[in-house]
């Protein structure tokens, strides 16, 4: 089986709450979910497959946490790896929904992972959102600010197609 690790940015502690339903989901012990306050980009290496989340926050910026360990990040080579991505963000700052999907999802591009679980955003209404890329939703989008009662659905829905992806 695949290693799974989970890698998670939060302000709020929204992002927080949301990893460890993921973990639930897929099985991972409380001990790979990483807070990346904490943890280097480099502890990726002991993982096959990485998930990784933040929350949108202002103009539609990615949680402060994230962005700068984001860049240790995408200085390493991370071909062979699975990259699924998921954020948290409120469909009612509707030019910036869940921009920090897209922006995990562009400054990991250059790192050559395999980004694994794109999803749909049926049920949130916003104009724009950066974790939509030429036309298909690459990750997970939460908001649980106006949609918490979707949240348990979506997580299961993702993380069972995770687990068919990383067979």
């Amino acid at each position: 089986m695949k290693k799974i690790g989970i890698f998670y940015g939060t302000t709020t502690g929204t992002t927080r709450e949301v990893a460890e339903m993921i973990a639930g989901e897929l099985g991972v012990a409380a001990s790979e979910i990483h807070d990346v306050s904490n943890v280097a980009p480099s502890v990726v290496a002991g993982y096959d497959v990485l998930v990784i989340g933040a929350s949108t926050w202002g103009a539609g910026d990615l949680q402060d946490d994230m962005a700068t360990w984001l860049d240790g990040l995408a200085a390493l080579d991370l071909r062979g790896k699975e990259v699924a991505i998921f954020g948290c963000g409120d469909d009612s700052m509707s030019d910036t929904f869940c921009n920090s999907v897209g922006e995990i999802y562009h400054k990991l591009h250059g790192a050559h992972p395999d980004f694994i679980a794109p999803f749909n955003n049926d049920g949130y209404t916003y104009d724009h959102s950066e974790s939509d890329v030429k036309g298909m939703i690459v990750g997970l989008c939460i908001d649980n600010v106006n949609h918490p009662d979707e949240t348990p659905a979506r997580v299961k829905a993702w993380c069972d197609a995770i687990k068919e992806e990383i067979k």
